[in-house]
C-alpha cells in the first residue's frame, strides 16, 4: 500500500486526503503553517465541531500558530460521507445492524494517520503533538483517547462536549466502553492518561438542538457544563474503587459558553502560557460557535 504523502504550503491551505481504510470517504485537512515551523516544531491536531467546519477551526487557532510557531492540522470530516454523529463523533465504530466495526476501521485512528503522511511529506519529524477538540471534536478526543490510547499526542484536550463515554464496560458504546473488546487493563489505561476536560461554565443551555438528548446523555446532566463534571466525579469515583490513579484534570473556562473560537484561544494560553486568559471573566455575553 503506498504511503500518503501531505506537504502543505506555508499560510493556510485545504488538502485533499483519502485515508488509507476508508478510500471511498475522502476528507480534507486544513492547515496552517507558519513560514518559520520546522519539523520538530510544536503541533496542534484540532478536531472540528458537528457543523463540520475544520477551516474555521484552524483559523482559530492562527494567532497561537504565529506567537507560539505551531503547525496546525484539522481533519475535516465532510456530513456527506461522515453523516450524523455516528459518522464522526462516534467514529463509525457501531453500525446500523448494531455490529462493531473492525477496529482498524475506527475513525479514532485517522488523525495519528494524518500525521503519518505529515511526516511522509518532510514536514514533521519527532516534534511534541498534542490535540484539540471542540463539541463534537470532544466527543471524538476523549472517545480516541478511550478506544486508541495517547498514540502520538502528548497532550489532549477535550472542550465542551455534548455528553461523554462514561469510564465502564458495563454499558454499550458509545455510553460505556462495553462490547468493543476492550478490557479491564485498557480502561485503567484511559483513567490514567493526562485527558484534560475543558468547560465554559456559561455552556448551559438546556434548549439547544444540537444538545445531545438521548436518555444516556440526559443521564449526565441537563446541559454540558454539567455533563463534564459528571464525567470527572464518575471518572475519579471509577479509579477509587480500583484503587488506581485517575490522572484527568477538569478545568473550567469563566465566562465562556459553546464557542468553539473562545475554547480554541483558552486552550492555546493554557498550553504554551500556562494561563487561561483574562478576558473570558469579563462578562462577554455568552455565544454558540459549533
Amino acid at each position: 500500500m503506498t504511503t500518503a504523502t501531505l506537504n502543505p504550503p506555508t499560510g493556510r491551505s485545504t488538502l485533499p486526503f483519502v485515508d488509507a481504510r476508508h478510500p471511498e470517504r475522502p476528507l480534507t485537512v486544513n492547515c496552517y503553517r507558519p513560514e518559520r515551523h520546522r519539523p520538530n516544531d510544536p503541533v496542534v491536531v484540532v478536531q472540528h465541531g458537528m457543523m463540520r467546519n475544520g477551516d474555521d477551526y484552524r483559523d482559530f487557532w492562527i494567532d497561537a500558530a504565529e506567537k507560539h510557531n505551531l503547525l496546525i492540522v484539522a481533519p475535516t470530516f465532510p456530513d456527506a460521507v461522515y453523516p450524523k454523529a455516528e459518522g464522526y463523533n462516534n467514529g463509525l465504530v457501531v453500525g446500523p445492524d448494531s455490529s462493531v466495526a473492525p477496529r482498524e476501521d475506527w475513525l479514532y485512528a485517522v488523525p495519528a494517520r494524518v500525521l503519518e503522511a505529515l511526516r511522509a511529506g518532510g514536514v514533521i519529524d519527532r516534534p511534541v503533538i498534542r490535540i484539540f477538540g471542540h463539541s463534537a471534536g470532544g466527543q471524538f478526543v476523549h472517545r480516541m483517547l478511550a478506544t486508541q490510547g495517547f498514540g502520538p499526542f502528548e497532550a489532549a484536550i477535550a472542550a465542551n462536549s455534548g455528553w461523554y463515554t462514561l469510564p465502564t464496560l458495563d454499558k454499550p458504546f458509545p455510553e460505556g466502553l462495553g462490547g468493543l473488546g476492550l478490557d479491564e487493563a485498557a480502561l485503567l489505561r484511559w483513567l490514567a492518561s493526562p485527558m484534560i476536560i475543558l468547560a465554559g461554565d456559561r455552556d448551559i443551555a438546556t434548549d439547544d438542538p444540537n444538545l445531545p438528548s438521548q436518555p444516556e446523555a440526559l443521564a449526565q446532566g441537563p446541559h454540558r457544563f454539567a455533563r463534564s463534571h459528571r464525567m470527572i466525579e464518575l471518572g475519579r469515583a471509577e479509579a477509587q474503587r480500583r484503587g488506581a490513579p485517575c490522572n484527568w484534570v477538569h478545568i473550567e473556562v469563566p465566562g465562556i459558553g459553546h464557542d468553539g473560537e473562545a475554547m480554541s484561544h483558552a486552550a492555546a494560553a493554557y498550553w504554551f502560557e500556562g494561563r487561561i486568559p483574562e478576558a473570558a471573566v469579563a462578562g462577554a455575553p455568552a455565544r454558540t460557535v459549533a
